[in-house]
């Protein structure tokens, strides 16, 4: 059965989120260290729940693994992308 991954980038009184860089950059690293496994991907950008409020996320990216075992071993290669964060967010 698939599995999925969410990550989560919450938004933050203080926090920041570089969209450009998290699409241009960051996406491709993460293709490039953990795509092999993964089926399908969609990122979601966080849109303002009205006029005066913020959006709840910045961004939520959905990743789809044929199972555990795809997911376990894309996770391996984790190291990279997870170096990169401090480069685009703080949250």
């Amino acid at each position: 059965m698939p599995l999925s991954l969410q990550v989560i980038y919450p938004v933050g009184e203080h926090a920041h989120f570089d969209h450009d860089y998290y699409a241009a950059t960051h996406m491709s690293l993460v293709h490039r260290h953990m795509g092999t496994q993964i089926q399908h991907s969609v990122i979601t950008k966080g849109l303002a729940r009205g006029p005066d409020s913020p959006p709840g996320f910045y961004a939520i990216a959905t990743f789809v693994f044929a199972g555990q075992e795809e997911m376990d071993a894309t996770m391996a290669n984790a190291g990279p992308v997870l170096a990169d964060l401090p480069n685009f967010t703080d949250t």
